[in-house]
C-alpha cells in the first residue's frame, strides 16, 4: 500500500521527464537507492528545483509509488557550495556519485554507503586534495568486501620489494611475482595510510606523481569491480 515516508538523501543524478518534471535518483539513509519524480522542478517558479541537483544533501518527504516514488517535500541540508563553485572538485564529486549509483541497490537500505558518500563529499569540500576520490574508491571497495592486500605479496606473502598491483589478485605483488600495474613505494605508502586509518595524513599530501598514480589505480580498481567504465572519469585528467 502506497504511503508517505521521510528520509535523508544525496542526489546522485537527474533525468528530464516530460516538459517540466525530472526523475531524481537518490541514495538515502534508510531506503537505499530511490528513484522519484520531482514534478514541475524545471519550471522557473519551482519551489525546490534548485535543491534537487547532483551532490545536494536533502531532507525528503516522498510518496511511495509502484515503480517511481514522488517527491512531495525537499529541504536542503547542504548544497556543498564549495564543490559547485569549483569545476575540478565538482567533476571529482560527480565521479564519486557515479560509483555509488553503480553500487547501490534500489530500495535496499545501506546506511553505511550513504554515510560514506556524505563523508566523502564533506572531505572533498574541505580538502582540495587529489586523493579524496582515490581514498573514497578504496574505502568503498573495502565496504564491498574487496579490500586489497597491501602489507605483503598477494601471491607468495613476501613483505619486501613490493613493486606491482594486480586487480585480478586484489593486492600488491613482489618483484618475482609482479604483473598488472607497476606501483612505486610512495604510492604504496599512501595506499597503506588510506586503508590503515591515517586518511588525514594522506589528504594533506601535496600533489605529486604518487598521488596521480594512486588516483589512476583507484579508478581502474573501481571500474574493474563494477565491470564498466565510469563515464565521468573522461572529464578527469587520467594521464
Amino acid at each position: 500500500m502506497s504511503q508517505l515516508y521521510r528520509d535523508h538523501g544525496i542526489v546522485l543524478r537527474t533525468y528530464k521527464l516530460g516538459e517540466s518534471d525530472r526523475i531524481v535518483s537518490f541514495v538515502t539513509e534508510q531506503h537505499g537507492k530511490v528513484r522519484a519524480v520531482a514534478k514541475g522542478v524545471r519550471k522557473t517558479k519551482s519551489k525546490f528545483g534548485a535543491r534537487l541537483e547532483p551532490t545536494s544533501h536533502v531532507a525528503l518527504q516522498l510518496y511511495e509509488g509502484r515503480e517511481l516514488d514522488i517527491v512531495t517535500q525537499a529541504e536542503t541540508v547542504d548544497h556543498f557550495r564549495a564543490l559547485r563553485d569549483d569545476l575540478d572538485r565538482l567533476t571529482r564529486a560527480v565521479t564519486m556519485l557515479e560509483a555509488v549509483d553503480n553500487l547501490s541497490m534500489e530500495r535496499q537500505a545501506n546506511p553505511q554507503l550513504y554515510r560514506m558518500l556524505l563523508g566523502g563529499l564533506r572531505a572533498l569540500a574541505a580538502h582540495d586534495s587529489p586523493l579524496v576520490v582515490a581514498a573514497f574508491f578504496w574505502k568503498l571497495l573495502a565496504l564491498e568486501g574487496f579490500q586489497p592486500m597491501v602489507d605483503a605479496c598477494a601471491v607468495c606473502g613476501a613483505r619486501s620489494d613490493l613493486v606491482a598491483f594486480d586487480l585480478e589478485v586484489g593486492g600488491v605483488l613482489c618483484r618475482d611475482d609482479r604483473r598488472g600495474s607497476g606501483l612505486t613505494p610512495e604510492a604504496l605508502e599512501l595506499l597503506r595510510r588510506i586503508l590503515g586509518g591515517q586518511l588525514g595524513l594522506a589528504l594533506n599530501e601535496p600533489p605529486s606523481p604518487a598521488t596521480v598514480e594512486l588516483e589512476h589505480l583507484a579508478v581502474r580498481a573501481m571500474e574493474h569491480h563494477i565491470e564498466r567504465r565510469l563515464r565521468s572519469v573522461g572529464l578527469l585528467d587520467r594521464g
